[in-house]
């Protein structure tokens, strides 16, 4: 997640992204990344393994001397 991200256009059905809303304000997620993180546990439970992703940086950026 660290390197540029592929934006997508996605047509959904308006009861699953309900359902991918209320996931996501449970898990305290943005709505992209609770769609990031379902898309990776159905590929997980595929068989297909990834790489980890890498953490984004937060906060601040560091003050310039």
């Amino acid at each position: 997640m660290g390197a540029e991200r592929k934006a997508y256009p996605l047509r959904v059905d308006p009861a699953l992204w309900a359902a991918v809303e209320r996931c996501a304000a449970a898990d305290l997620r943005s709505d992209n990344a609770q769609v990031e993180c379902l898309l990776r546990e159905a590929l997980n439970a595929r068989g297909v393994r990834l790489k980890p992703p890498v953490a984004r940086k937060r906060g601040r950026p560091p003050k310039e001397k």
